[in-house]
């Protein structure tokens, strides 16, 4: 029984493929899509890498630039930031922290001092002062922070009434920069201490 989907050899024989000359393709329009059974047209050649292979670097010459790219990024990191810190909100809040001395920046030399000063060996008068300390710590924090928070806050309102940022994260993102180290920030704080915002 013959097939139903096979071509008869004269059938093809009798397709010839036609040639694309350059009269005809000096007068086709860009978006000109051959007839089916015609030759491909050459694609251009700019904007595409030089053929031939490059050279292969060595393990020093790898080791080198993919140093050169790390730091260039870090140094891209430090300046702007990621994605997390992106926005004119954000940089308000950045300013606001970065223009302030605050509580939680000394929280962590604190807690040192407090960690050693509660061990067991010291004497029971230390131990108090260093819970004592603890307290006074956790508590200028809260209360630094609810004051950045209400500082943003009001800030935020008065400059962007129509911001889709949600307050929450905005006042978490501000506390966690106020308690890093002023060297630390990521990104570089962009105002001095004391600087109106």
């Amino acid at each position: 029984m013959p097939s139903l989907f096979r071509r008869k050899s004269t059938d093809l024989v009798d397709e010839a493929v036609t040639s694309v000359t350059p009269e005809e393709t000096a007068e086709r329009s860009r978006g000109y899509t051959p007839a089916k059974g015609r030759e491909t047209p050459k694609r251009p050649t700019v904007g595409r890498r030089p053929a031939g292979p490059s050279r292969p670097l060595t393990k020093e010459e790898e080791r080198e630039r993919r140093r050169q790219l790390r730091a260039e990024a870090a140094s891209e990191f430090r300046r702007e930031g990621g994605p997390r810190d992106r926005g004119p909100e954000r940089l308000l809040a950045r300013n606001v922290v970065d223009s302030r001395r605050t509580v939680g920046t000394w929280f962590f030399g604190g807690a040192l001092i407090v960690l050693i000063g509660s061990n067991a060996a010291m004497p029971p008068l230390v131990r108090l002062i260093s819970n004592v300390l603890w307290g006074a710590l956790a508590l200028g924090v809260v209360v630094d922070s609810i004051l950045i928070c209400r500082k943003i806050s009001k800030l935020v309102r008065e400059r962007f009434p129509k911001t889709d940022q949600r307050m929450g994260s905005l006042y978490l993102y501000a506390v966690m920069r106020s308690i890093t180290f002023r060297r630390m920030r990521a990104p570089a704080p962009q105002v001095k201490l004391g600087d109106k915002v």
